[in-house]
């Protein structure tokens, strides 16, 4: 009889013990409050595509890069800003954004001149565009982008 009480109160303190148990979610850490993001635990980067010679677009881009550093912090995200096409107006001496554009270079955002681009207005006008000093040139801006996607960068085409 003792054997049996022994049993029964064996088995009811287990149900109990798992009824009360802490659930697997809660073990693992896991919440819905207070998730673990990658933005808190890794660098985010970012490529920017600039194609046109839209002031308004250009005008956006901008906010929306120091609206990215105020959102990660500016330590936690990188952000490169590729100009080609008709967006290549957007990184010459003459832009109206110059002021902002080196601003948001001593704050370590790059800026990416089209080298094929600049050879192309160099032909047809007989003279090359004068970059923002600080603007670096890859040959093919659209091969640019696509080495930063490859690279894991996140891709914004505005």
């Amino acid at each position: 009889m003792l054997k049996y009480l022994f049993s029964g109160l064996l088995v009811g303190s287990l149900v109990l013990s798992y009824s009360f148990s802490t659930p697997s979610w809660a073990a693992t850490g896991t919440t819905t409050e207070n998730p673990a993001t990658p933005t808190q635990t890794q660098t985010q980067r970012l490529v920017i595509q600039m194609n046109k010679k839209d002031a308004e677009l250009q005008d956006h881009v901008l906010a929306n890069i120091v609206n990215l550093q105020k959102h990660f912090g500016m330590d936690n995200i990188e952000i490169e800003l590729v100009a080609y096409g008709a967006g290549i107006w957007f990184l010459t001496d003459d832009s109206a954004y110059k002021q902002r554009i080196e601003s948001l270079m001593l704050q370590n955002v790059v800026f990416t001149a089209c080298g094929n681009t600049l050879d192309t207005v160099e032909a047809k006008d007989g003279k090359r565009p004068t970059l923002i000093k600080g603007v670096e040139v890859a040959q093919a801006g659209i091969a640019r982008i696509m080495e930063r996607q490859q690279q894991g960068w996140n891709y914004l085409s505005p």
